[in-house]
């Protein structure tokens, strides 16, 4: 079977120390629970009870209990509990891309939410793969997870269906949008796009080009946005000013967008980039160049990675919170699994528009008013 977890891949048997246990315990040297019980001479039900819920045990118990298991090297077998409770202490998270820090920074909102807890994250790539998606998926439904935590709104129907079966929290993140498998959390992709855009034409610009690369479907609807408020500030629409490309994100590839929508449309005066990395690459091009920004070239970027602050020029970027959409999703999950309720099942985390050098230009006398609403 093909090894998807990326994080580690639980050992479901653990074998004892050399030395630490007698002849008579399991032929393959394995401690079992039984094993803890009979060295601290208690019932198997309080063993298990004292590591489980110590609470409601002696002190005394407690403490026989703990020193059986440091002496027999004792550890839980999570498919032993998942069999006995129907579910494994395993929460899922499906993300499309580990290289990504936009992901880096949500799986840290997840470990952290997950700090002092009973439960694992186990992490897997789909690399924006639908069918590898709806794989794994069917590889976590055979562990019983006690959550998941899927990104994104467009799975696949089969993926859905596997969602659904699995009878345990789910949590999409990284967007909103109107039909949640389960719980959701994230921002109003398009409403981001729409902000970038109608910021460019408040400073002034007018021939404002969009770069993407990999366009996924969030990418998608951040263009989307940028469409609709080109179109309610009466801007002709421009197919030429649209410049992306299926290859990963990197300032390599930015630069080049640029480069091939220059060769296109010389007149573009801004740029609205579906992420930062594109946004540093169209920077770097502009400076080969000798194109001044933000006087010639606006640019804003998306996510507000910590590097568009440290540029030269700093860049504006979309600020999206990545790491509180973790912590929360990974929040309702355990509220969930608590039976607490859970106060809203669709959370906007929102979003925020950091204005920096790359945009700051006075908007010309006799430039259209502000456009605040599509």
């Amino acid at each position: 079977m093909k090894t998807y977890i990326i994080v580690k891949y639980e050992m479901w048997s653990v074998t004892s120390p050399a030395g630490n246990m007698k002849d008579k315990t399991s032929k393959n040297n394995t401690v079992k629970l039984s094993d803890v019980a009979a060295q601290a001479n208690v019932s198997v039900v309080t063993a298990s009870r004292a590591l489980r819920l110590p609470d409601l045990v002696t002190p005394a118990t407690r403490a026989k209990v703990a020193a059986a298991v440091e002496a027999l090297g004792y550890v839980p077998n999570p498919a032993a509990q998942a069999l006995a409770s129907a579910r494994s202490k395993i929460v899922g998270v499906v993300i499309p891309s580990l290289t990504n820090q936009i992901f880096a920074d949500l799986l840290r909102g997840v470990m952290d939410g997950l700090d002092d807890t009973d439960y694992t994250p186990q992490f897997v790539n789909t690399r924006y793969i639908t069918t590898r998606e709806e794989d794994l998926l069917r590889i976590f439904s055979t562990q019983r997870p006690a959550g998941m935590i899927v990104s994104g709104i467009d799975q696949t129907d089969a993926a859905r269906k596997l969602l659904q079966k699995m009878n345990c929290p789910v949590v999409q993140v990284m967007e909103i949008g109107p039909d949640p498998i389960d719980m959701i959390v994230g921002c109003d992709q398009r409403e981001a796009g729409r902000a970038a855009a109608r910021h460019l034409i408040d400073k002034g610009y007018r021939r404002i080009g969009f770069l993407g690369a990999r366009m996924d479907p969030r990418a998608q609807r951040r263009l989307a946005g940028y469409r609709d408020v080109l179109q309610a500030a009466q801007i002709a629409e421009d197919e030429r000013l649209v410049q992306t490309t299926p290859k990963p994100s990197s300032y390599t590839t930015g630069g080049q967008l640029l480069s091939d929508l220059l060769a296109r449309c010389p007149d573009i005066d801004a740029v609205f980039c579906n992420n930062d990395d594109v946004a540093l690459g169209a920077l770097f091009e502009c400076q080969r160049r000798g194109i001044s920004v933000p006087h010639q070239m606006g640019i804003v970027g998306f996510n507000d990675l910590d590097v568009v602050s440290c540029s030269v020029p700093t860049i504006t970027s979309v600020r999206t919170f990545r790491y509180q959409t973790g912590l929360t999703a990974v929040q309702m999950i355990l509220a969930r699994l608590s039976k607490q309720p859970v106060a809203e099942r669709s959370l906007d985390a929102g979003f925020e528009l950091i204005a920096r050098q790359s945009t700051d230009r006075l908007p010309r006398i006799g430039d259209w008013p502000s456009i605040n609403q599509t």
